[in-house]
């Protein structure tokens, strides 16, 4: 028996339990693991409350990312050892598998070897961020020298994963924050520009920075009515990325995007790790970026398994800068 944490019913935080359950041994080109350390990402705390893409089975698992150490393998499972110590990558639905355990199965292909130089709870804190900006800034969007980004809410662990990646590739990096609280830790954790959305136009100093231009990307978890501003700040035929409704409202198509040729383009972590090839390309320029040390992990807080709602509550406080890990 493992200990395993579910939920029976949507809610908040205080839905979460732990409960004693019989893992199991892993099916074909499945693996098990001994949980060392749980990431937490929004996107399960939007699953536990009902308001994420897909719609929970109850009694519902959590969990897309950890560390750990392989203990068994399913037929056909190659390139894996009992006793590797690994990362599990979000490429599975959270209604077939979860890592909110202190033993998990997960699919064989949503499992890479850890990270040299890098402990547990550094390793349970990388590669959500850094694939979601990949993807995006670099997959999809040929983010390049000189190219200007805005990274909204930058003080998320995947916002300083895109500071990151933009100075790796010589683009400008402008992080958006909406108080002045967290400008010092930005500016400090790489941001090129940091605009404080709630004292400064946000238009403005885009366009000062970037010599009246705009930015040719913007990638924005928030939606909502501020990708208004947000089109009036980018520079023709640029793209707009929404990965995320954090606002939680209606997202409308600005009729800007019309004038000055704009996308707006929709994007999910999973259209990459799903697909071999772009993952392999996505796993080796963050692993090379781990090893030169331009990538890092930056972690908010570590919290106790036993504390799993106090975790979920800072997670969807806004107060975190960086990435909430759990150690099991």
């Amino acid at each position: 028996m493992t200990r395993t944490i579910r939920f029976h019913q949507l809610g908040g935080p205080d839905v979460l339990q732990i409960e004693s359950l019989d893992v199991g041994q892993p099916g074909p080109g499945e693996i098990r693991i001994r949980v060392e350390t749980i990431g937490l990402n929004r996107a399960e705390a939007s699953f536990r409350a009902g308001r994420y893409l897909e719609t929970p089975v109850l009694p519902a698992r959590l969990g897309y990312e950890a560390a750990g150490i392989v203990e068994a393998l399913g037929s056909g499972v190659q390139g894996f050892m009992p006793g590797d110590a690994v990362c599990v990558i979000p490429a599975f639905s959270l209604n077939q598998y979860g890592v909110y355990a202190e033993q998990a199965i997960v699919p064989a292909s949503a499992v890479v070897k850890r990270p040299a130089g890098l402990d547990a709870i550094g390793a349970a804190a990388v590669w959500m961020p850094y694939l979601t900006a990949y993807g995006a800034l670099i997959d999809i969007g040929r983010l390049g020298a000189g190219d200007a980004v805005i990274v909204q809410a930058a003080s998320s662990s995947v916002g300083l994963a895109a500071i990151r990646i933009a100075n790796s590739v010589g683009a400008v990096s402008i992080a958006t924050t909406r108080t002045a609280a967290k400008k010092a830790a930005l500016l400090e954790a790489g941001a090129a520009h940091v605009v404080v959305t709630q004292e400064q136009d946000l238009v403005a100093e885009v366009k000062r920075i970037t010599g009246g231009c705009g930015a040719r990307i913007v990638f924005d978890p928030v939606a909502g009515p501020g990708v208004e501003t947000l089109a009036q700040a980018m520079s023709s035929g640029g793209t707009l990325f929404v990965y995320g409704n954090l606002s939680g409202q209606p997202t409308p198509f600005p009729r800007l995007m019309l004038k000055n040729g704009l996308n707006m383009r929709g994007y999910l972590l999973f259209e990459l790790t799903q697909d071999t090839q772009r993952l392999e390309r996505a796993l080796d320029f963050i692993t090379r970026g781990l090893a030169s040390g331009e990538f890092k992990p930056v972690i908010a807080k570590t919290f106790a398994f036993d504390r799993i709602a106090d975790a979920h509550r800072y997670l969807e406080s806004n107060a975190q800068f960086g990435k909430i890990v759990v150690t099991v």
